[in-house]
């Protein structure tokens, strides 16, 4: 049934003798003409109280963003608002509703041609009304309802569309490498050539022998990034008790060994110690050490080059987005499963990954107990011991376990843990066969085909042997072949993710180390403000290079 409001019609009376009236008519009729205007107005105003949050959710499409998940999950109580509105009573209230709620239904099937000629705004979506009543001097009703929900599915799309663009240029903002850190890589290159201080050895000579010294409290960290080795250092050495006895080993490649080197020899942090370490320069002690490493290394280069080789065009695209992020096929992240040919002399040591910031001192966490564990971390342990549940993801959330290969050796439902912080027990992991399960592992992975959409991860099936596995990382097969090895630690020692959300003030007090894991790193523009301070609280912003980089203002 289709239902009309008509505009309040003159009497006939009134009608002849406007007809019969010269061309000025009298004030009466002027009187009755605003009447019908005010009448028409007072109409459109009415029917679309129900719609004015459409102004508003239009506002934030503009901001990239909406007040509703979706459009349908907002108009059941966009409907009660309109009951409220009007009162929930009279014939034309009620026929309202009820083609709003069958139009809701049928929304699905209107044509893409009708949903692209909606109108973009609410003051559009009045004007057209406005002529409706002013044309015909009446509203159907039926059409008034499927014009709003073609308005909305237009606003949806538009919603999406802006989702889709805000992800994928944020993609692209975590990917990049700011000019000023470029430029800090050049200037201590330079400096190296030119200035001998930026040679000068590190260690200091007279400091080599704590590089073995098991009394002292001896920190690795595996990075390419001189700014970031650079506050993770700055930042425990400013948290420790006894910073003498620090001693922090960082481990380099060969791009970026000389601005990494002249950074800490002209920005020592005495009394601790740092020694800076390319691959190119280790001594390793016997052949096999170097097979070892050089079988990660073709493994995590192969991984690459298959992870690229798909038909499928869409599966193409995003594993070049994917395969872009530093962390994807990063080889210094994948060659932590070598500290122990790295530090033959060492029995313990702290890991620390680079995007970090010490708040409290470390000597609680060197000191954790591990027994015949290999590492110490948060989150490694079974939810329901103690009453503990997962903090954080659980294993099904990084391995695929409708394998039988990887269900039959782990639980999915126990907790994950993750790099970052962690102490490593050296001396049991040479007593164990752990770098070698890795590898082996990573070996089954590097054929896999992976493909991935916005919202799940799925494997496909192996081309050579039908095995599935996982989304490429260095993590998962670390999953593996450290299973039934990770000793859990307090989680107050690892606070990670604020590269995704900024934690309430309660947990940034009472964690000790900070881990902005994710994609707004804290040198990175796209990093949440206030996070990015506390990062730049440990550069010296007097520093010459930093202000002449414009890394600090």
């Amino acid at each position: 049934m289709k239902v009309y409001i008509t505009s309040a019609a003159p009497l006939a009376g009134e009608a002849t003798k406007a007809m019969a009236s010269p061309p000025s008519p009298p004030p009466h009729q002027h009187q009755q003409a605003a009447t019908r205007r005010g009448c028409r107005s007072a109409v459109v105003t009415g029917l679309l109280a129900g719609v004015l949050l459409f102004r508003a959710a239009l506002l934030t499409i503009e901001a990239g963003a909406s007040l509703c998940p979706s459009t349908t999950g907002c108009l059941d109580w966009r409907a009660g608002l309109g009951d409220w509105l009007y009162g929930g009573s009279g014939d034309a209230m009620e026929e309202f509703m009820k083609e709003w709620r069958r139009g809701r239904r049928e929304a699905s099937l209107l044509d893409p041609v009708v949903v692209e000629a909606a109108p973009d705004s609410l003051d559009g979506l009045m004007a057209e009304m406005d002529t409706m009543l002013a044309s015909y001097d009446r509203l159907d009703m039926e059409a008034v309802v499927l014009k709003i929900m073609a308005m909305l599915l237009k606003m949806d799309r538009k919603v999406k569309s802006s989702r889709i663009r805000a992800l994928f240029n944020r993609h692209l903002a975590s990917l990049g490498i700011p000019k000023s850190m470029h430029c800090l890589t050049l200037r201590l290159a330079e400096e190296f050539s030119v200035n001998s201080a930026a040679r000068s050895p590190v260690p200091l000579p007279e400091h080599a022998p704590r590089l073995a010294d098991a009394s002292y409290l001896h920190v690795a960290i595996v990075t390419d990034n001189v700014l970031a080795a650079a506050v993770a250092v700055a930042s425990a050495v400013r948290s420790s008790a006894e910073p003498a006895r620090l001693v922090f080993h960082v481990v380099t490649d060969k791009k970026s060994y000389v601005p990494m080197h002249s950074w800490f020899a002209l920005h020592p942090v005495s009394p601790a110690v740092v020694e800076v370490k390319g691959l190119h320069q280790f001594d390793w002690r016997d052949g096999g050490a170097i097979a070892s490493v050089m079988r990660t290394i073709e493994e995590v280069q192969r991984s690459s080059m298959e992870y690229h080789q798909c038909d499928a065009s869409v599966v193409r695209e995003y594993r070049r987005l994917e395969a872009s992020k530093p962390s994807t096929f990063s080889l210094l992240n994948y060659l932590k499963i070598h500290l122990p040919e790295f530090f033959p002399e060492l029995g313990r040591v702290i890991l620390l990954d680079d995007d970090v910031v010490v708040r409290k001192d470390l000597t609680g966490l060197w000191e954790q107990h591990l027994g015949e564990n290999i590492i110490g971390a948060v989150g490694g342990h079974n939810p329901g011991e103690d009453g503990v549940v997962c903090i954080e993801k659980t294993l099904g959330d990084h391995l695929n376990f409708t394998d039988p290969e990887v269900s039959n050796v782990l639980e999915s439902a126990r907790c994950a843990w993750s790099w970052g912080v962690n102490v490593v027990n050296l001396d049991a992991w040479r007593r164990t066969n752990v770098t070698d399960t890795y590898q082996l592992w990573l070996e089954k992975a590097i054929s896999s085909l992976i493909l991935l959409n916005m919202d799940a991860v799925f494997l496909v099936t192996n081309r050579e042997s039908g095995f599935r596995l996982w989304k490429m990382g260095s993590l998962p097969p670390a999953l593996i072949a450290f299973d039934g090895r990770v000793q859990a630690v307090e989680p107050r020692w690892h606070l990670r993710g604020l590269g995704w959300h900024t934690p309430d003030g309660e947990q940034l007090q009472r964690s000790a180390v900070l881990h902005f894991s994710g994609p707004r790193k804290p040198w990175l523009e796209v990093a949440f403000p206030e996070l990015r301070e506390l990062w730049l609280g440990h550069l010296n912003r007097s520093d010459s290079f930093l202000q002449g980089c414009g890394v600090v203002e």
